[in-house]
């Protein structure tokens, strides 16, 4: 983990092609020193005006990226899933021992997007094929998970599974799991909105934005 000194000094200078490989192993590039965390609920959450939905596909800066550009979806929030360890760290999270996935929990309007279309999206945003990962990110706490609430949305996800291995688009069967909602704990501050704060990020330009243009590609309906 880079200290925030060097994290200034790559923002400063221009990545060498070694440093920017180095960079490219995982999205576990710096650390912060904030803790604070954003809430999890909205009031337009607790009177009913927005749903929620959880999903883990890789890196978290990703995919709260991708689904922050949706019509119909309030927010992104960046968090773990999954795991036994009560209230993780980023760096516990890292170090594949919590059990907890790299997680984004959305608050969406359902008059404007559906569950089944942020699950359409949900795969076209990776590659639904890998194991415990995505791209250059690998380990259980880049596993790709849908967190279902209820049975509507296990139900909803399992047949798009099945619809998709059907389908022959893939050489590998899908690897997503489906795994009931425990909690979500929403991940430090430094991380909310990581893509947008931080575009010069080699990890950012190489893996993150690709990611992105792949979904804007495939539903230009979809975007704000």
């Amino acid at each position: 983990m880079y200290t925030k000194d060097i994290q200034k000094m790559f923002h400063q200078f221009i990545l060498s092609p070694l440093a920017a490989a180095l960079l490219l192993l995982s999205c576990n590039t710096f650390s912060g020193k904030t803790v604070e965390r954003k809430p999890l609920e909205s009031p337009e959450v607790v009177f009913g005006k927005l749903d929620t939905a959880t999903f883990a596909a890789g890196c978290f800066w990703c995919e709260e990226a991708i689904f922050e550009g949706l019509k119909g979806v309030k927010d992104a929030v960046s968090g773990y899933s999954g795991g036994h360890t009560q209230n993780p760290t980023y760096e516990e999270v890292c170090s594949h021992t919590t059990g907890h996935a790299e997680t984004v929990q959305l608050y969406y309007d359902p008059s404007l997007i559906s569950y089944q279309t942020l699950l359409e999206v949900y795969f076209v945003g990776q590659d639904p094929t890998q194991v415990n990962g995505q791209g250059p990110d690998h380990g259980d706490s880049y596993r790709s998970v849908i967190f279902y609430r209820n049975d509507t949305e296990r139900s909803l996800a399992e047949t798009y599974i099945k619809q998709l291995n059907d389908s022959g688009k893939y050489d590998q069967p899908i690897a997503v799991r489906l795994e009931p909602l425990t909690i979500f704990y929403p991940a430090e501050d430094y991380h909310q909105d990581y893509e947008r704060n931080h575009p010069e990020n080699a990890y950012v330009q190489r893996v993150s934005i690709p990611r992105i243009n792949k979904v804007k590609t495939a539903f230009p309906q979809l975007l704000k």
